[in-house]
């Protein structure tokens, strides 16, 4: 098969589409041969060499796929040979073939095409396990999530609408925080011009919010805590902003507040995979409902991934960029 190497870490010419060996389905995974995957930053940091893939793992690039089964490993049950699928993966998707852990498999929606159901699991999984699984965003709350039009953004948008909360974004431009408005987003603030704590802290009568999706890390730690509502929450799931920050520990003492911290590449096969029955359980019914949908700004061949890169570093994008092998 094809797929995407790293020969040397690099920029986005460091990215080379070349022939490497078939992947063989262990025991409890399944072979997929990939229609489309899709770009993380995640990716970035590996192509940069800041995030190598755990020991043991797929070396190639790619968080998740979808496709179709062509094989069963081992002790796979509830699968068959040509199901249509998507997946997440711990490494792997840039390439013509994955090998997948069978409880990190979702069928493809109903309704949805078989290319763009790459864009679901990565986001879905994140957004689900940090806001309503650990930060237990309930109805009524108001809910914060940085980069609004990132394909996590989008996402988590649309599910934190689904259960009832008020939902505040930031985001660069007029064009982005528009496209956030027409998922639901209630407050709009534009992180170069507004100061988003004060900015969440008008909104909501002083009060704040009551949890915070962070992609940012050490440049917000402390804002996002000023940010915060009493009993808030604030979930970290990036470092775009660093990663070494300071803390005013009396100021989340006071606000009674939680800070947590994930990544979903590095947990055990068995986390992901209830994360993974929890999305298909909550948020497949809402995305084949109509309710939340996968938003993709463009789709680039699988060989082409340099460019894929180059659009994230550039952050001209809104949602997801999908690399498809059709």
């Amino acid at each position: 098969m094809h797929a995407i190497t790293i020969p040397e870490p690099g920029g986005p010419e460091a990215l080379v589409w070349t022939e490497v060996p078939d992947p063989v389905p262990g025991e409890g995974e399944v072979l997929v041969e990939v229609v489309s995957s899709a770009v993380n930053r995640a990716d970035l940091l590996q192509r940069q060499g800041f995030y190598n893939p755990p020991p043991g793992t797929s070396p190639y690039p790619g968080l998740e796929c979808a496709g179709r089964i062509v094989e069963l490993g081992a002790g796979v049950s509830g699968w068959s040979v040509g199901d249509e699928v998507c997946g997440l993966l711990v490494g792997g998707g840039y390439a013509e073939k994955a090998a997948v852990p069978a409880g990190q498999l979702l069928p493809v929606p109903k309704g949805l095409d078989l290319a763009t159901a790459a864009a679901l699991p990565e986001v879905t999984c994140t957004v689900w396990s940090n806001v309503f699984m650990i930060a237990h965003l309930r109805p009524g709350e108001t809910f914060l999530v940085h980069g609004g039009s990132s394909g996590i953004g989008t996402m988590a948008i649309q599910l934190a609408k689904s259960v009832g909360a008020k939902v505040a974004v930031t985001a660069g431009t007029k064009e982005k925080l528009d496209f956030c408005a027409e998922l639901g987003a209630d407050i709009l603030i534009n992180y170069r011009e507004q100061d988003f704590v004060e900015e969440i802290k008008n909104a909501t009568g002083g009060a704040g919010a009551d949890v915070i999706l962070d992609n940012m890390g050490a440049k917000y730690l402390n804002r996002n805590v000023d940010a915060l509502a009493t009993s808030g929450r604030l979930a970290i799931i990036g470092m775009q902003g660093g990663v070494k920050g300071e803390l005013n520990i009396a100021t989340l003492l006071g606000k009674r507040g939680a800070i947590t911290a994930t990544t979903l590449r590095a947990r055990p096969q068995g986390e992901k995979a209830s994360i993974v029955a929890a999305v298909r359980e909550h948020v497949w019914p809402l995305v084949e409902g109509g309710h939340v949908r996968p938003i993709v700004d463009r789709t680039l061949p699988m060989s082409d991934a340099a460019q894929g890169h180059r659009i994230l570093e550039e952050s001209g994008h809104i949602g997801k960029v999908l690399l498809t092998n059709e």
